[in-house]
């Protein structure tokens, strides 16, 4: 099995020479995002079980994101071709471009809503007038707010409301906390226990608590259509190489975090801080199961939003190779 890391560029180059009709191939790109709500996708990586179920014959190259437009912008020039991406964005731009598909699960839960330490915030109703840093506008973080704040009668500003959603990285909160220019944070782990350690934060709503709770579905498994039509087998050999990853994750918790700070370490050459990690990994629930309702509640919310024109996402959940695995 040939492994190798892409560039955007480069990716972007394959992307030009695959145009046209899909054929049977014989390498696969796989993408993910540098984030702990993607650890399904290290583990399966990290531990070879990528290179195990895919065979010798199958080259793997991976590429990073930053964000969920990104993810999906790369899907949609067919220069990635399966991966773990937030909810959102794949349902976002299934409405305009509907050329992928949801074919498992990877996380739920791991997210929380973080306030500052003095900010006087209690309650959600609190929020009113409030700064609350997002990882980026459109992202699951971001709607999983505004399900929150509906359920209170509350608007962010750019629609006429009072809440001032703020696209911010979430490794910069901490200082935006401490230098009080945030006043809460919708965000993903492992950064809500980062806050709450580093800038005394306190946890409105915690994994349990926020939005939809621990079936808040946050990251999912999207493949590109034309490619998992040419290569089944491919595609197949993925989800088992996830649903190895889902139950080592389960099955070996410090281990797992161990091998997800060292990687994200290798490739971005920042560290995280293992016992913080641990501790955030009790919020995620790594899982290969697809909840559709949560899905649709997303999509409606990403209209109301102005996100996308229509919540029709009728078709974007594919059961189809996850129940071969299953089988």
């Amino acid at each position: 099995m040939k492994r190798t890391t892409l560039t955007l560029g480069s990716i972007l180059l394959l992307g030009l020479a695959a145009c046209g009709s899909e054929e049977e191939a014989d390498e696969v790109t796989i993408g993910y995002f540098p984030n702990f709500t993607h650890i399904t996708t290290v583990i399966a990586l990290e531990n070879g079980f990528m290179e195990e179920e895919l065979g010798d014959d199958i080259t793997i190259n991976t590429n990073t994101f930053p964000d969920g437009g990104a993810f999906m912008e790369a899907m949609s020039t067919r220069d990635l071709d399966v991966g773990t991406v937030g909810p959102s964005p794949a349902t976002q731009t299934y409405i305009t471009n509907p050329e992928h598909s949801i074919i498992a699960g990877a996380v739920n839960g791991g997210a929380v809503l973080a306030v500052r330490d003095g900010s006087g915030i209690e309650s959600v109703e609190d929020l009113d007038g409030a700064n609350v840093a997002i990882p980026t506008i459109g992202s699951t973080q971001d709607i999983m707010l505004r399900h929150e704040l509906n359920e209170v009668g509350l608007t962010p500003v750019a629609d006429g409301g009072t809440v001032n959603l703020m696209p911010q990285a979430p490794a910069d909160t901490s200082t935006l906390f401490l230098q009080g220019d945030v006043d809460a944070a919708a965000t993903q782990e492992p950064w809500g226990v980062f806050l709450e350690n580093q800038a005394d934060a306190t946890i409105l709503l915690d994994e349990e608590e926020f939005a939809w709770g621990r079936e808040s579905t946050t990251t999912v498994v999207t493949a590109r259509n034309a490619f998992s039509e040419a290569n089944p087998e491919i595609v197949e050999g993925y989800l088992r190489a996830h649903i190895r990853a889902v139950e080592f994750i389960e099955e070996n918790q410090e281990e797992a975090v161990s091998v997800f700070v060292d990687h994200i370490e290798e490739i971005t050459g920042s560290g995280l801080d293992y016992d913080e990690t641990l501790e955030a990994s009790n919020r995620l629930n790594p899982t290969y199961e697809i909840n559709e309702d949560v899905l649709q509640q997303m999509a409606t919310i990403s209209v109301e939003a102005e996100y996308a024109n229509s919540d029709d996402i009728e078709g974007l959940v594919d059961y189809s190779y996850l129940d071969v695995v299953l089988e």
